[in-house]
């Protein structure tokens, strides 16, 4: 795991001619999104996270904040457990755009965690999206509910450093393997991202499309296989590959479903498969 640390130590484009045309004909270009930045990451005191939303959150919901399971202030829930709306007070520090501090948020709960299949918690806050937004003027960065594609340009926002790792998505591990944790269609960045500890719980977000589509979470530092900070690789047909200094994330489109109305966490709803 991107392991959390403990404590501080740790272009317009402009067309002219010659002569005027005898008729001019008017192109429709699609929006170029702005670029990736701090705006909506937040920093834990061991790891890094985000404000996030799904497609069907309203202004006036209980804002979420996504980081790791291992991220979670109560240790590294074990293999098969499951932390649901247990009581927090955590607090968590909102960038601005330019990684500078906005201000502070606070959690009531822990609405889930765990690093079983996959390595998540979500917090739900104190603020409402729109609390957020009118005294900060910060929005939440949204889920894509779609399964992200290999070969995306992706930026890994991080929050606790204030550091942007920008590369693209290699592909994907079928099973990643690290000590007892077993973790489901792992991203895997290409050589570009080198996350370290505190980048744990950092917000993969689409450069085109500006949506959220992983959570960072660990990597191979040593070369060892299959220990603790050196996950693994495991195929269908079972076969191990190790891939030293590579660094790896969890998707979160499958997220999007597990969350009702006043984005509560709700792991009945109807394509739900987070684990219960």
């Amino acid at each position: 795991m991107n392991k959390p640390l403990v404590g501080a130590c740790f272009a317009v484009l402009f067309l002219g001619a010659t002569a005027a045309p005898a008729a001019a004909v008017s192109v429709e270009r699609p929006a170029k999104p702005k670029a990736v930045d701090f705006a909506g990451t937040v920093a834990l005191s061991n790891c890094s996270g985000s404000v996030v939303r799904v497609p069907d959150s309203k202004p006036e919901d209980p804002a979420l904040v996504m980081s790791n399971g291992h991220c979670l202030e109560s240790g590294f829930p074990g293999p098969g457990e499951v932390v649901v709306d247990q009581p927090s007070s955590r607090t968590f520090t909102l960038l601005k755009a330019n990684g500078s501090d906005a201000g502070t948020v606070k959690a009531s709960k822990v609405a889930y965690g765990t690093m079983t299949d996959t390595d998540v918690s979500l917090y739900e806050l104190t603020s409402t999206y729109t609390d957020i937004e009118t005294k900060y003027g910060i929005k939440a960065l949204e889920l894509n509910a779609a399964r992200p594609e290999q070969g995306r340009k992706i930026t890994v926002a991080s929050g606790y450093w204030k550091k942007l790792y920008k590369c693209s998505i290699d592909g994907f591990a079928y099973r990643l393997k690290e000590g007892n944790w077993t973790w489901k269609d792992s991203v895997r960045y290409t050589p570009d991202c080198q996350t370290i500890g505190g980048t744990s719980g950092s917000p993969v977000i689409d450069d085109e499309t500006g949506k959220v589509v992983a959570v960072n979470n660990t990597g191979n530092e040593d070369g060892q296989e299959c220990t603790d900070n050196n996950p693994c690789e495991v195929d269908e047909n079972g076969k191990v590959t190790v891939r030293k200094g590579i660094n790896y994330a969890q998707q979160t489109y499958g997220i999007v479903p597990c969350v009702a109305p006043g984005n509560k966490i709700d792991l009945t709803r109807e394509g739900c498969e987070l684990p219960k």
